[in-house]
C-alpha cells in the first residue's frame, strides 16, 4: 500500500470547503488524503483530550505519524520544561497511545537534528530512544550527511534494520551536511518518504525565524521531477509492505497540489475517506 499524505492538516486552502471553520479542518482534509503528520508534537505534547478529538474527526482507517516532541531529538537545548528525560518520554507516551488504541497510529516520527551526527554516542542515543518506545512503531529521520557518507551508509541501514526501526527516506536540498541523500532504501515493513522540497537558499537562511518558515519549504515540484520521485516510490513499494508519502512543501501550498499530481500518477485510489459535499479542490460540482 502507498499511502499519501501532507504535514499538518491545517494550512491547505485548497482541501477545505468555503463553509468550512478551523474546527472542521481536519475533517475536510480526511476527505482527500488518509494519512496525516502531526507536526504540532515537535512544539508541545498534545493533550489526551485533543488527540482523543482528532480520532473521532477521521474515518476508521485513517492513520496518523506523530512527529517526537522536540526534547526527545535534541533540539531543545534548555529550558525542558520535564525533570527528567524518563518523565518527558512518559508524557510523550501516554498522549499517543490513544492512538495506538484506535487502530490510527501509523508511526512515531523520531526525526534528530543536523548537528546529530554520525558517532558512537549518537547510535546510543538512539538505541535509548528505542528502548522509551519500545511498544511503538518508530521511523528515523536524519538531517546530517555522514550517517549516509560512503564510509557510514551500509552500517546505518544495517542499524535500523537490525533495530527493527524505520527508515525515512528524504527528497531535500542537497546543501552540505544538514542535509541528506535520497536513499530509497526500506529497513522495516514500514517506510516513509518526507518531500521537503528543493529549495537550496531557503534550506540554508539562517536569518529571521518568520522569514525562515516562510522560504524553507517554499518549492513546487515540476512533473520530472515527480516522476522522479514515483520511480522512487514504485521501488520502495517492493521493499515494503506500507509506503507512507509526507509532502512537506508548503511554504506556498504547493504540498496538496504535488501529492494529489503524484497520486494520479500512482494510479492509487483511496476509498473509506470523509465524505466531502463538493470537491472544490479536483473541480467536481
Amino acid at each position: 500500500m502507498i499511502h499519501i499524505g501532507l504535514t499538518g492538516w491545517g494550512d491547505h486552502p485548497d482541501l477545505y470547503s468555503p463553509l468550512s471553520t478551523a474546527r472542521d479542518k481536519l475533517f475536510d482534509y480526511s476527505g482527500h488524503f488518509p494519512v496525516v503528520e502531526v507536526d504540532t508534537s515537535f512544539y508541545s505534547i498534545p493533550s489526551e483530550t485533543n488527540v482523543r478529538k482528532w480520532i473521532a474527526e477521521v474515518p476508521d482507517h485513517f492513520q496518523f505519524v506523530v512527529k517526537a516532541y522536540q526534547g526527545m531529538t535534541g533540539h531543545l537545548r534548555q529550558d525542558n520544561p520535564y525533570e527528567t528525560k524518563e518523565d518527558m518520554f512518559e508524557a510523550f507516551k501516554d498522549a499517543i497511545i490513544p492512538f495506538q488504541q484506535a487502530g490510527k497510529l501509523a508511526m512515531i516520527l523520531v526525526q534528530f537534528p543536523p548537528w546529530f551526527d554520525c558517532q558512537t554516542k549518537n547510535v546510543t542515543y538512539i538505541r535509548y530512544v528505542k528502548q522509551q518506545l519500545k511498544n511503538f512503531p518508530v521511523a528515523i529521520e536524519f538531517r546530517n550527511r555522514t550517517w549516509y557518507s560512503e564510509k557510514f551508509m551500509d552500517g546505518t541501514l544495517n542499524f535500523l534494520r537490525q533495530e527493527g526501526l524505520i527508515h525515512t527516506v528524504c527528497d531535500e536540498p542537497q546543501a552540505g551536511e544538514g542535509s541528506v541523500p535520497l536513499v530509497p532504501k526500506a529497513t522495516n515493513e514500514r517506510v516513509l518518504v518526507r518531500i521537503h522540497g528543493r529549495n537550496v537558499h531557503g534550506w540554508r537562511n539562517t536569518g529571521n525565524n518568520e522569514e525562515w518558515r516562510k522560504v524553507r519549504f517554499l518549492y513546487n515540484y515540476n512533473e520530472e521531477e515527480l516522476k522522479g520521485l514515483q520511480k522512487h516510490i514504485v521501488a520502495l513499494q517492493q521493499q515494503a509492505k506500507d509506503v507512507f508519502v509526507l509532502f512537506n512543501n508548503n511554504s506556498g501550498n504547493d504540498a496538496a497540489k504535488n501529492a494529489k499530481q503524484l497520486q494520479k500518477m500512482l494510479g492509487v485510489q483511496y476509498e473509506g475517506l470523509s465524505p466531502k459535499q463538493l470537491d472544490f479542490f479536483e473541480g467536481e460540482s
